[in-house]
Parts: C-alpha cells; structure tokens; sequence
C-alpha cells in the first residue's frame, strides 16, 4: 500500500503517527496455534445487501472450513455486529460470542481430515472495514478497506494473513450504484422491482485464487468503466490476457485513463521479470480508501483525492500492481514480516523508473530512497524484522518500505542479476498463492547464489541502522596501489561491504569492487595498477549501498 503521494516520504510521517494512534493494538486475539493449523478456511461465500443509504448492512456468510485435527471450536472474527444466526454443516449451532470474536463450536471428528461448511447470518451498522459514506456531491459510497485486520468488522473471518481462501461475492445494491470486487463478474442481474423500492441489482463476483482477508473487498459507487489495452499475453495466469479498466467517478470520466495508460506495460513488464500475473483481471478504482493506494487483489484502490486533483503518480500503478505478485499472491506468513511486501513493492517501484526512465533515473531514486531511510528515526531504533512492535500500523514505516526496497538492491548487487532474479522468480513460484518468511526468500536466494548469506540477511534485516563509514585512502607510488583506511561508527557496529571504488587519474576512470569486512578498521588495498596519484577517489559512485560513506585522503 502507499500513502499519498510516494510511500512514506518524510512528509507523511506525521500522517502515520496519527492513524497509529487511532488504530486497534497489534492485529490478532490471542489463537492457539495448533488451533490454527487444525483448521483451515478454504473459501468464503460472501452475500452482502447494501443499502441505498446509511451504513447498515446486511450479510450472510457461508465459510468451507478443513479440519485436519481436533478442534472444537472455530474461533472467527467480527467486530461489533449482531450475529442472527450460525449453521454448521446446515444445523443450528449456539456461538460463543463476544464483541469481537465468533466461537463455533463444531461436531465431533472421524478419522483423517473433514470439510465444515459454517454459516454466519448477521448485521448491523459498519464502523470500520467497509467504508460507507457520502461524497462531496452526497452520494452514498461502499469501499472495503481492510488492512492491516479491519475485516473484521464487516466480515466473519480468520483476519491473519498466514489464513488465505477463496472468495466469493454476492452484493444486492441499488441498480444505480457500480459493484466491483475481487476476482471475475460472474452475473449482473436485476431483481424484480418492489412498489416504493428503489431498483436493486444482484452482482456476483468469484476470486478463484487464495487471499487474505484483508484483501477481500467490494466497491459499490457511482463509477464508469474505461477499459484499457490488454496486455501481459501469455503472461497470465488465469487468462491468455490481463484485462485492465480505470473506474472513476462520472464527472472525472475524461482522466481515464490517463496515467493509468501505462498499466498495461508495467504489468508486462512485472510479469517478466517474477512470474505470470496471477489474477483474473486488474481494475484500477478511485475510492474512499484512507491510504494513498491499496493493494486489494485484482482490485486496486487509490484514494478519491489524487483523481479529484487529476494527480494520480505512475509510481503508486507500479508499487501497487507489484504487490499483486508479493503482498497477495505471496503474502507475508507474519506481521514482522511486512518488509516483503512493502519493501519487494517499493523496489519494483524502482524497477519500473529503471525500465522507463533508465539508469540515471534509476540512480535518482535509490539516493531519494536512502535519504528517506536516514531522516526516519525508526531505522535508527529498530530493526526492518520488528518482532517487538505490537501496533501494526507503526510497522508501515521506512524500514518497511524503503530500507526493505534497499535491502532487495544491494542483495541484486551482492549476487548479481541473473541470481538475484533466478531467485526471485524461485521464491515467488515456491509460495504462489501462500505464505512466505523471510527465511524463504533467504533459501531462494543461497540456491541461487551457490553460497550462504545468511550474514547479508542478519545484518540488514534483524539490525537496527545502517553502516557509516569514515574512509582515509592514501597513494602508495612504490606499489602502484591505493590503500583505503575504513573506519566504521560504533553507533550500529561494524558491516561486511561490497564497496566500489572509482579512481580518476590522467583523464583516465577506473571501477573495481573492494570487499570491506565487518570490523571497526579495516586496511583494504584496491587491486588497480596506480602508477600515478588519483585526482579523484570516489566511493559507491552507483548509490548501491545503504551507507552514509565520508572520505578524506
């Protein structure tokens, strides 16, 4: 997800602090973890009536559970709701219900594993999850906004991201309202009118790959379609092609699509470099989410305001269409784990200006990106793996987003381009539609490299900082050589560095890379004939490390 504007530029961090403040402590009730491996929600079939105004809603839900050991109790989540009814397997059950939390009790277990079909009748009015409001014009709008565990509040579920499903929708809304949601349309149908009723139309939405809940959503507003180019042929994973439409609000129809025609080429472009893109379609939705951007699967919304201002940045497309591949299709198992979904989306981000714009560009927004990892006081307290932070919503900050997409450029310069990508297109195909730990990315990456790098990982991703180094470099004339002297600040320890090295000297250019140890001093000779003193020394000239590097000879 983004902010507005870039993610998480110095400028919004105030923004943050704020939604911290208001959000709900660290995401998940307390489960017992076998509990959680017992059972295994396998699909949801949603039916959800919106009405014509207020924020009343009306659902039935009904979940296709496995149980692959004893559990008594299937332990949802729904906040605040009135559940009407609950079903197991078609007989009435009794729940266990408090403010938040559905207990199921389920039927005793034969032998080997067994499917539960629940069911959840319930309503109320919506609070949170599902967005209802009017627009500045007084039209009522509904968008889901789930992250980090806001479904919750609308949606009876296991809201963790480690519990992926199918989903279904079924959304009867005023025919006058558009209705879109994960996955592929199904059916659109009016139901027969009723006398002093408005009109009511019954869409039907089916994702057919596995998501989080907090990826599952709908959009019901007054929007108008523009298609745009398919793309991404024989890069799909459903489809032959990757069907791609703007909505918009009426009177903004003559954006579309605007920024959104290169869509389809950033799509293209991602999918060669990781994999197929694995949704039935991507929409793109101007909507009442409060981030910048949201990376719902197969639906991405963008906040109302940066179409109001005709203002929507490439870079949002490309960060969140990236996370349709890591974030959705691999979805961090853990929270702590944020990074490879933010942290993969930033650097594909980058990857984008890199195909688009070239190097320089390129090399533009790495030094953007460190300067923001520097100025975050965040980076300095805590590690990018924060196993510690217990508010979900402070986890969305630099170490997620920009340090993790550093962290993924320096491990493309450590092993190379043909590794790293091997590697990335390996992690992605070994947890398509599943979970993933850092660990895993860390295997791929060893498989491809041909050697450990587990240091790389420790150092970057469970240490707080970033390397500062204090270099001295001397002419050695008898040897012909250039001796650098490498200090590093005790302030977050010593770093193992692959550092170029670039020396001018006689109108001539030399790069090489030296291999700086993890030790306070270090004397590192640079393996270039210097037959002459260098006019010019300079250190990491591409900004490929995440380093605050000051030379003097």
């Amino acid at each position: 997800m983004t902010r507005q504007g870039r993610p998480f530029d110095a400028a919004v961090m105030a923004a943050v602090a704020l939604l911290a403040a208001a959000a709900p402590a660290w995401s998940q009730q307390a489960r017992d973890g076998a509990a959680m491996r017992a059972l295994d929600v396998l699909d949801y079939d949603l039916t959800i009536d919106v009405p014509e105004s207020g924020r009343v809603v009306r659902g039935d839900a009904t979940l296709t559970v496995l149980r692959r050991a004893d559990a008594p109790t299937l332990a949802l989540d729904l906040v605040g709701l009135t559940v009407r009814s609950v079903e197991v397997n078609g007989r009435a059950v009794t729940p266990a219900r408090t403010r938040e939390t559905i207990g199921v009790p389920l039927p005793p277990r034969g032998t080997g594993e067994d499917t539960l079909r629940v069911r959840i009748v319930y309503e109320g009015e919506v609070a949170d999850g599902l967005v209802a409001m009017q627009d500045e014009r007084g039209r009522w709008t509904y968008f889901g906004d789930n992250w980090p565990n806001r479904a919750r509040h609308w949606i009876p579920s296991v809201d963790h991201p480690s519990d992926k499903a199918t989903v279904s929708w079924t959304v009867r809304a005023p025919t006058a309202q558009t209705v879109i949601a994960n996955g592929a349309l199904v059916e659109r149908r009016p139901l027969a009118p009723r006398k002093d009723a408005p009109s009511v139309t019954v869409t039907r939405w089916r994702e057919s790959r596995p998501i989080p809940a907090y990826l599952m959503v709908i959009a019901v507003a007054p929007l108008v379609e523009r298609a745009l180019d398919e793309g991404a042929c024989g890069l799909a994973e459903v489809t032959r092609c990757v069907a791609q439409s703007v909505y918009v609000a009426p009177e903004l129809a003559s954006y579309a699509p605007g920024p959104f025609v290169e869509a389809p080429r950033i799509v293209e472009h991602f999918a060669r470099l990781v994999g197929p893109f694995p949704y039935e379609k991507l929409a793109h939705l101007q909507s009442a989410t409060r981030y910048g951007g949201m990376e719902n699967a197969s639906a991405i919304f963008y906040s109302d305001g940066m179409f109001e201002r005709r203002a929507v940045p490439v870079g949002i497309i490309a960060h969140e269409t990236a996370h349709q591949w890591f974030g959705d299709a691999v979805t961090e198992r853990e929270w702590p784990h944020l990074w490879l979904s933010e942290g993969f989306a930033t650097y594909f981000d980058a990857l984008w200006v890199e195909q688009s714009r070239g190097d320089s560009a390129f090399r533009e927004r790495r030094l953007a990106l460190r300067r923001e990892v520097m100025a975050a006081p965040v980076v300095a307290a805590r590690p990018v793996i924060d196993t510690i932070e217990t508010d979900l919503m402070k986890l969305l900050n630099a170490n997620s987003y920009q340090k993790g997409g550093l962290v993924l450029h320096m491990l493309r310069r450590e092993i190379g381009d043909s590794a790293f990508f091997s590697a990335v297109r390996a992690y992605y195909a070994a947890h398509r539609h599943g979970n993933a730990l850092t660990d895993d990315l860390r295997a791929a990456t060893e498989r491809a490299a041909g050697r450990p790098l587990d240091w790389f990982f420790d150092q970057w991703l469970r240490r707080p900082g970033w390397p500062e180094l204090a270099v001295r470099w001397s002419h050695d004339a008898a040897a012909r050589r250039v001796v650098l002297e490498v200090e590093q600040g005790s302030r977050f320890g010593a770093y193992r560095l692959p550092l170029r090295v670039r020396l001018q000297a006689g109108g001539v250019t030399q790069d090489t890379v030296v291999q700086v140890p993890a030790s306070r001093t270090a004397r590192v000779v640079i393996p270039v004939d210097a037959a002459t003193r260098p006019s010019r020394v300079e250190l990491d000239p591409g900004a490929d490390l995440l380093a605050s590097i000051r030379v003097t000879p």
